[in-house]
């Protein structure tokens, strides 16, 4: 126990909370979180150093380029690597995005740059930079191991292009404005060397081999319309031709003027308007451009085509006629110079719209005796228009007349035929009324016939039928009378009390002298009628008394109810009289 080593905790003072804890411990404690903090320091600055040398990190809009550290040494005449075997620059690079663990820091190192952007607008032309040289008479590289001009262009945009390997040269694209039109002049392509390489005119003999065809170096045929096109500039030659239409007064030259058939000098003030054939732009380009005028044919067109062309005809056509004739008429020399000037710069590629003759100035040895001439020949004939006129005049109103008397003539027998045809009409529209009114009358007269014949008919149907029941109550009536032992009278009274007995239950009236009562004295008379009874012979109606209550008194008819009359109650003639009436 001698190594063994006591360890004394101090005491704490009582009035301290908590558990003791040694002294030892805990910084023991302490020196382990820091060396824990130590390792993660480290581990952390590993990883960013391994981050940093290992991960290749490529923003938007950025690429890297490669250079391989080991390898093989490239040759003298090599600028570039080949493959990833060789030392150098390599010819592919990496676009956007992370590459985590695929290139060390031992063999690679690496240049993060900026994409090339062609703006809007623009085109790239690309020089390569590495490969071999091209052979005589190549302008262009159009293999990938040759050094030069690449053929066509870069459009607007990002190119993830190697600036070790080549150079962008930012150039306009072509722009044809309205109105032009495009030469196209090929300068990489083989030169012609045959006959069928150039297009042949037939309508020109004289210029040949001016232009070639697609293919072929030299100025082509086919021209470019107006538009906007990506051409490169060391490819492709374009020049503008101005088509529009040009106007040239050859009075500013002074040199018009030529002398006339009889010896006079005449000098001429003439305005030509023209413009390039669009369809043959290309041959009077390479007719008549030079280079210190650039695009600019105009000029050219006039000082070698429109001006000799029109001195020519003045010289060789003025001289034909007289300095008279200059003044008294142009007509057929303006027509002339026209057809003259177009038929013979049309086949140049020149196409006159007009050539006028503005003004001639004729010579003043004779231009005021010939003035004067002309003036009292148009003075003349003004006169001889003026009588003329007259005539015509009076021609014309005696045709007017003419004319009047003819329409007031054709209006006489216009309105002649319109009576006429009238009186025809309203003729014709009365007859045929009158035949509609005799068709009407007669169909009217056949339905009177009808209707007679159909009232005789229903009047004969009812006279029989009156006379049928005539007859039939004639029969009845005979039969009834013969109940009566054939008298009619009887019948009749029967009648009239058989009416009578059902209309009346009461009658109070006056038996001395009332005429009613004398209807009813017949009750008492023999052999009469008793209604409901019969007849009954040699009786009569008896009196009533207190010895027989059961006889009315006279005057008084019992009640029909209690009566054997029967009673009628339809019969209109049925008066009620009061029952209490007295005698």
């Amino acid at each position: 126990m001698a190594n063994s080593e006591e360890v004394f905790f101090p005491e704490e003072p009582r009035s301290s909370r908590g558990p003791r804890r040694p002294v030892a411990a805990s910084r023991g404690w302490k020196i382990l979180g820091a060396a824990v903090v130590g390792l993660l320091v480290c581990a952390v600055g590993t990883l960013a150093t391994c981050y940093s040398q290992f991960v290749i990190d490529v923003p938007v809009k950025h690429m890297a380029v490669l250079i391989k550290k080991t390898g093989h040494d490239l040759k003298n005449g090599d600028e570039i690597a080949p493959d990833e075997s060789f030392k150098g620059v390599q010819i592919g690079v990496l676009t956007e995005g992370r590459y985590v663990f695929q290139y060390d820091p031992y063999n690679w190192s690496w240049e993060v740059i900026p994409q090339l952007e062609i703006p809007n607008g623009k085109v790239g032309v690309r020089v390569r930079l590495y490969g071999d040289d091209l052979p005589p008479g190549e302008l262009l590289a159009k293999l990938e191991t040759q050094k030069g001009i690449v053929p066509g262009v870069l459009q607007p945009g990002r190119h993830a292009v190697n600036p070790y390997l080549y150079k962008v040269e930012v150039h306009d694209p072509v722009t044809v404005p309205a109105g032009y039109k495009g030469v196209k002049t090929n300068l990489t392509v083989p030169i012609p060397t045959q006959a069928e390489d150039y297009w042949n005119d037939a309508d020109d003999e004289t210029h040949r081999k001016l232009l070639v065809k697609p293919g072929f170096r030299g100025v082509e045929k086919e021209t470019l319309d107006p538009g906007t096109y990506p051409l490169n500039p060391f490819e492709v030659a374009v020049n503008l031709v101005d088509c529009r239409n040009q106007r040239f007064n050859l009075s500013e030259s002074k040199d018009l003027g030529f002398p006339s058939k009889d010896g006079f000098w005449v000098s001429l003030d003439s305005i030509v308007e023209f413009r390039v054939n669009p369809a043959m732009a290309a041959k009077a380009y390479v007719l008549y451009n030079e280079e210190v005028n650039g695009n600019k044919v105009d000029e050219e067109v006039v000082r070698k085509v429109i001006l000799p062309a029109a001195r020519s005809f003045c010289r060789l056509q003025g001289s034909n006629n007289t300095g008279r004739e200059f003044i008294q008429g142009r007509t057929q020399f303006q027509e002339n110079y026209q057809a003259t000037m177009k038929s013979n710069c049309d086949p140049l590629g020149i196409e006159i719209i007009q050539a006028l003759i503005t003004k001639i100035n004729p010579p003043q040895q004779i231009a005021k005796p010939v003035q004067d001439r002309e003036i009292a020949k148009q003075k003349a004939e003004q006169y001889t228009e003026q009588i003329k006129q007259q005539k015509s005049e009076i021609k014309l109103a005696i045709e007017q007349e003419l004319v009047k008397q003819k329409q007031a003539l054709v209006t006489a027998e216009q309105s002649v035929i319109r009576d006429t045809t009238q009186a025809l009409r309203e003729q014709q529209v009365a007859v045929t009324k009158g035949e509609e009114k005799l068709a009407v009358a007669k169909l009217h007269l056949d339905a009177a016939k009808d209707e007679s014949a159909a009232t005789k008919a229903r009047g004969e149907g009812a006279a029989e039928v009156v006379k049928f029941k005539n007859a039939a109550e004639a029969a009845g009536w005979k039969h009834a009378v013969e109940a009566f032992e054939g008298d009619g009278n009887r019948y009749a009274q029967f009648v009239l009390y058989e009416k009578l007995a059902g209309a009346y239950r009461n009658v109070m009236i006056n038996t001395a002298d009332s005429p009613l009562m004398k209807v009813f004295e017949t009750f008492q008379t023999p052999g009469s009628l008793r209604p409901g009874k019969g007849y009954v012979p040699g009786g009569g109606a008896t009196a009533a008394s207190p010895s027989n209550p059961s006889t009315p008194p006279a005057g008084r008819l019992s009640d029909p109810e209690k009566s054997d009359l029967p009673a009628d109650a339809s019969d209109p003639v049925r008066p009620v009289a009061d029952s209490t009436a007295k005698p």
